[in-house]
């Protein structure tokens, strides 16, 4: 309880409590913005599935496309710029949107434009996020820094998604929509007074853009550890988005209760999330990315619990399994990256980290019906888990997950 008290005390410094406030402000802004989107564009004249479908793949694909430019950017300028550009970029997105809704002027090439502008600013904030931590917390606090922020982002995305349905159903799409964009302004006006300590004092030589990503590339392939990692996340992400974006749904809908137990269901990873910040506060593991491997075999409980029909109590407690072993999990990834990896290359591996970690998600919700229709929902569930565990498997058996020990300092500590 000791150290958690004394890792609370990095809120004493201001450049931190302001990190904290925006990073916290925009996530609720970020958690508000889903259910504004999708209310307020199918409660427009004419509009379908479709329409949305439209409206939020224009907002992804130039997230993926834009990311490792993005971490160019963020390595070559002040990451501090980068972040403010993120947040008001995403302000003027969602400002757009609402006053499109609210004005009724809302051509389909609009609503894409936007969306599309909003997908650029998201990429722009995740590398430089990544790199200007350590320019604001102690190495020997950056596990508890990360612990921290994730804590804030996670009470955010609970509160934002009530926040948001209940703003959408007193008042509308177009005005959660506007609030949306207010809550990244914010953040982006108290990122702008965070006075981080570059790490890197001199500017590297300018090269092209090419010739950063090769460098990027080169600090990323060369250790083993990240990419065997962000391997196994390509697979474990597509399982994910298949069984929680698709089929969970589908049997909740069937023989769970319907959309109130799969909010419980939701509630309990979420609740899990929160308490992981208390595990991540106190574990200093001496091999950091093999217990982080290890974490993520749980993430197929949830999955083996609703493909054998599990009672929903069960399934629930799963859930919160789940999210206490991915916050602790990504807790402890980001902090080995920001120790490991330079910081003149922090923002592009984490960028090469994220492209790699996403990539086959759109293609786990494609594949997630027909799946479903091939062998029944609960087998495709099992399936899921089992490619989970397979995943995490094959990242055991690599040295270089199994063998990365903290530093000396940190070792000391967990003794």
């Amino acid at each position: 309880m000791r150290e958690i008290l004394g890792d609370l005390g990095l809120f004493r410094d201001r450049r931190f409590a302001l990190l904290f406030a925006a990073r916290t402000i925009s996530m609720l802004g970020a958690a508000f913005a889903p259910v504004a989107l999708a209310f307020g564009i199918l409660d427009l004249p004419g509009a379908t599935a479709t329409t949305l479908s439209v409206v939020l793949t224009a907002e992804a694909l130039p997230m993926v496309l834009f990311m490792l430019f993005a971490g160019v950017l963020a390595d070559r300028f002040p990451r501090q710029r980068v972040m403010q550009f993120g947040e008001w970029a995403n302000a003027l997105a969602f400002f757009t949107l609402g006053a499109m809704l609210l004005s009724g002027w809302t051509p389909l090439v609009g609503l894409v434009a936007a969306a599309a502008f909003s997908g650029i600013a998201v990429a722009a904030l995740y590398p430089a996020l990544t790199g200007i931590i350590p320019e604001v917390v102690p190495a020997e606090r950056l596990q508890a820094g990360n612990a921290l922020l994730g804590l804030g982002a996670n009470v955010a995305r609970m509160g934002g998604a009530v926040l948001g349905g209940a703003t959408v159903v007193l008042v509308g799409g177009g005005w959660a929509l506007a609030v949306s964009g207010a809550l990244f302004a914010t953040a982006g006006v108290l990122i702008s007074l965070v006075r981080p300590t570059p790490l890197v004092r001199e500017r590297r030589e300018r090269h092209s853009v090419l010739k950063d990503l090769r460098e990027g590339w080169r600090e990323f392939s060369s250790r083993q550890w990240i990419w065997v990692v962000v391997a196994q996340f390509s697979i474990l992400v597509m399982a994910i988005q298949a069984g929680h974006g698709v089929l969970g749904p589908l049997l909740a809908k069937e023989s769970l209760g319907g959309p109130a137990a799969w909010s419980a269901f939701l509630a309990g990873e979420a609740i899990g999330t929160i308490a992981g910040v208390v595990v991540s506060l106190r574990v200093r593991p001496r091999r950091p990315i093999l217990v982080g491997a290890l974490l993520c075999l749980p993430a197929a409980l949830p999955y083996f619990l609703l493909g054998t029909g599990s009672p929903l109590w069960v399934t629930v407690l799963g859930a919160f399994v789940l999210g206490v072993c991915f916050d602790v999990f990504g807790v402890l990834w980001m902090t080995t990256m920001q120790r490991e990896v330079p910081p003149e290359s922090l923002s592009r591996v984490s960028s090469y980290d994220a492209l790699g970690s996403l990539m086959f998600g759109p293609i786990g919700l494609m594949l997630a019906a027909p799946a479903a229709a091939l062998m029944g929902v609960q087998n495709a569930l099992l399936a899921c888990g089992g490619l989970v565990v397979l995943s995490t498997c094959a990242a055991l058996l690599s040295p270089g997950v199994r063998n990365l020990r903290a530093p000396a300092r940190l070792e000391a500590v967990s003794s």
